[in-house]
């Protein structure tokens, strides 16, 4: 539906007060992919959007208050090269932040967060997307968390060695014993486990182990849209008593159902060019534009958006949702959330769906903050009682 002048201004207003935190942006894999991390070439000072969803100004003109950057490595990637990849990633964001000081600022905590917003500047947290990135060394997963990273992805599309992906054939049934281990690690640390990516068997051990809140960086509805990414009810109606939230993103083949079997098109049509289907390069772009115009896509919006927060805040409650448009890492989006710009449009959406103000600035900011908090305070009190695990995956999983 189109927004009436009045919506979108107040949906501006609300995001001055009450900025977005993303979950979930691949700006650090798309600098890789398309410029091997050359920020002279990609200058996100500057328009980007002939080559990215991403830059400054738009994150200006998005409201954009934090951005979790993923550290994401390709599955494809496996041993001390996913853990050497993961630690370029790490290294863009540390870098993009020194090269845009007064726009961006490393944020490590939740208190970050405030005092970044309070400076006007956007607070940049990192999230490594895929538990491969740690090859099955706990003592990997600690210097991460040194280096600033706050939440781990326990999977990304494969299965590994101590837990089943959602979209990968299930090996373990959820997590092994070694990926029990990894989560109370990570509650130890403070460091957010992100459940989006994994198996629904994955989602409910993960939930009886911690004793931290989850998050979901970037995962909608299933109800509404039945693709194995999303998150099913039973697991949304946890959350409440977890403390944990889940960020809906805007992947059109995530939310629209109809975009699901054109995206298997899609996919098909880049690996008969002998591309990976997530392949960010130009070369990648272009036969994706090329499919495009030759079979139309079905177009998401704002509004389809809407529909799985609706569902999620019935299901899961107010406090337990909030936003991951996983911008750079999708080849589509919807027509009124192209970019990093559009989030505006989403909260007129929602503002005309009669959603109040204190409820949006929920979704926005608070429960992002909070969650991070809550995962701090769980951590003291967890490193008062025990020290840094050292048992192996040969160990726990023989």
């Amino acid at each position: 539906m189109a927004h009436t002048d009045e919506s979108r201004e107040r949906a501006r207003a609300l995001l001055a007060a009450h900025p977005v935190v993303d979950g979930h942006n691949d700006l650090p894999w798309a600098l890789r992919e398309q410029v091997a991390y050359d920020l002279d070439r990609r200058d996100i000072a500057a328009d980007q959007s002939a080559h990215l969803h991403t830059d400054i100004p738009r994150l200006r003109a998005g409201g954009v208050g934090a951005q979790f950057w993923s550290v994401y490595v390709r599955t494809d990637l496996t041993g001390d090269a996913a853990v050497s990849a993961c630690l370029e990633q790490i290294d863009v964001v540390r870098r993009l932040a020194d090269r845009y000081p007064d726009d961006l600022r490393l944020a490590f905590t939740a208190d970050d967060m405030e005092a970044a917003r309070a400076e006007g500047r956007i607070a940049s947290l990192m999230g490594a997307e895929g538990g491969h990135s740690i090859n099955n060394s706990l003592a990997t997963l600690r210097a991460l968390y040194r280096l600033g990273v706050r939440y781990m992805t326990l999977t990304h599309n494969d299965t590994i060695d101590w837990a089943d992906s959602a979209t990968d054939t299930p090996r373990h049934d959820g997590l092994t014993r070694f990926g029990e281990e990894v989560v109370r690690e990570m509650n130890r640390l403070g460091m957010l486990v992100d459940l989006s990516h994994v198996a629904p068997a994955t989602m409910r051990d993960a939930l009886r182990v911690s004793t931290a809140p989850v998050i979901f960086s970037h995962s909608s509805a299933r109800a509404v849209c039945d693709h194995p990414r999303n998150v099913p009810d039973d697991v949304l109606e946890s959350l409440a008593a977890n403390g944990g939230v889940a960020m809906a993103t805007f992947v059109p083949k995530f939310v629209l159902p109809a975009a699901v079997a054109w995206t298997e098109a899609a996919d098909e049509n880049m690996r008969a060019h002998g591309l990976h289907p997530l392949d960010g390069t130009e070369r990648g772009r272009e036969v994706q534009r090329a499919f495009e115009e030759a079979h139309p896509r079905p177009i998401a919006t704002a509004a389809t958006v809407a529909d799985h927060l609706d569902h999620m805040r019935e299901v899961a409650g107010i406090d337990h949702i909030g936003i991951g448009g996983d911008f750079d890492g999708t080849a589509f989006t919807p027509s009124d959330l192209s970019d990093v710009s559009g989030y505006p449009n989403l909260v007129a959406e929602l503002l005309d769906r009669r959603w109040s103000e204190t409820d949006l600035a929920k979704l926005t900011w608070r429960n992002a903050v909070r969650v991070l908090r809550d995962a701090e305070a769980v951590a003291r009190d967890e490193q008062a009682r025990r020290g840094p695990s050292i048992a192996r995956i040969e160990q726990l999983d023989a």
